[in-house]
């Protein structure tokens, strides 16, 4: 049994996955310090009674497992949390300012703009990271009195709220990722197994966003599983859909690569695969250190299957699984194999 778990855009929606953001965040200030003094009827000499400054508010970034896009924060790229209150008479603190909460899908990673270094990495749901600290409040002139000052006449400004322009990009969390070039099935797979329906055609770049799925197995076992799309050659290079998607296999833990076995009397379908494997590497060579199990598709196409028996020797060092995502077939021994290793790695 599945359940639907994530969909992505709809026809004529697709710019609803937004997976990278460029903003600009600032703190509030610290509120100023109170310069005042007692007037009361019965003090002839009333002493220094200013207050001190609030603390600005921080912008907190937070990890929310019901955001699976970025879209809010591709078209708002200013955030400034409040300042701080300035002080008041009678030794009254100002308010401080309230901190800025910003909702970030899980899996968001937050880079220094400047340096392109990455400052933080939310994978958990309801992760909280303060990436611009509130500054401080000034005192006000009642803590500057001493015996032999008694009637100071200044107090401190509050301190400038940190700031930051930082990248976002959100890298999908799943456990398994599906690869191949367009149209060998991955959507048609992912329907199969889930409950997620991603628009199936056969034209390139049917999909133009991740399809991710939650797959609900027997004894309570589970897995997360994504199609991840517009790999093609030059993807690397900004080809096709260019590297907007590439960065999604890399938190996958196992990489189905599928392929389109249909009319490999006449396509090259190791060549497909190495294709595919070059691709990854210039784009991230750690990518090839995950676990891969090599998916033959559309085998009910194939009217002799004795002919595909020479095909998985092509593979002598990985798993080959022989499936239709349309009739279902094979399926349920590789199944059994992603559980096997998603429990294992």
């Amino acid at each position: 049994m599945s359940a639907f778990f994530f969909e992505g855009a709809e026809e004529g929606n697709v710019l609803m996955f937004i997976d990278k953001a460029d903003i600009e965040v600032k703190a509030g200030d610290g509120g100023a310090g109170k310069v005042s003094f007692r007037r009361e009827k019965y003090v002839a000499k009333g002493g220094p009674d200013g207050g001190d400054g609030g603390a600005g508010g921080s912008v907190v970034f937070v990890a929310d497992h019901n955001l699976k896009s970025l879209m809010d924060l591709k078209y708002q790229q200013k955030y400034h949390a409040p300042d701080g209150h300035p002080g008041e008479r009678r030794n009254r603190s100002g308010c401080d300012g309230e901190d800025l909460i910003i909702r970030l899908p899980v899996g968001t990673l937050v880079m220094d703009m400047a340096t392109g270094l990455p400052l933080h990495d939310l994978t958990v749901d309801g992760q909280q990271i303060i990436v611009a600290k509130g500054g401080k409040g000034g005192k006000g002139n009642a803590r500057f009195a001493t015996s032999t000052r008694q009637t100071p006449y200044y107090a401190q400004k509050g301190l400038a709220g940190e700031s930051f322009e930082v990248i976002l990009e959100l890298k999908l969390i799943a456990d398994v990722g599906i690869i191949g070039l367009p149209n060998v099935g991955k959507s048609s797979l992912i329907s199969k197994i889930t409950s997620s329906r991603p628009k199936i055609a056969d034209y390139p770049f049917t999909t133009l966003v991740p399809n991710l799925g939650v797959v609900r197995y027997r004894d309570g076992k589970q897995y997360v599983i994504a199609d991840i799309p517009g790999i093609i050659e030059g993807a690397h290079e900004g080809h096709g859909l260019g590297t907007q998607f590439l960065r999604h296999v890399e938190r996958t833990t196992v990489l189905l690569h599928m392929l389109d076995v249909s009319d490999f009397y006449v396509r090259d379908v190791v060549a497909d695969y190495r294709l595919l494997s070059e691709e990854l590497r210039l784009h991230n060579p750690e990518i090839l250190k995950k676990e891969q199990l090599i998916v033959l598709n559309k085998i009910d196409a194939v009217q002799d299957r004795a002919r595909l028996i020479p095909l998985k020797k092509a593979f002598p060092k990985k798993k080959v699984y022989m499936i239709s995502a349309v009739t279902g077939e094979g399926i349920e021994e590789l199944q059994e194999a992603i559980i096997k290793r998603v429990e294992i790695l």
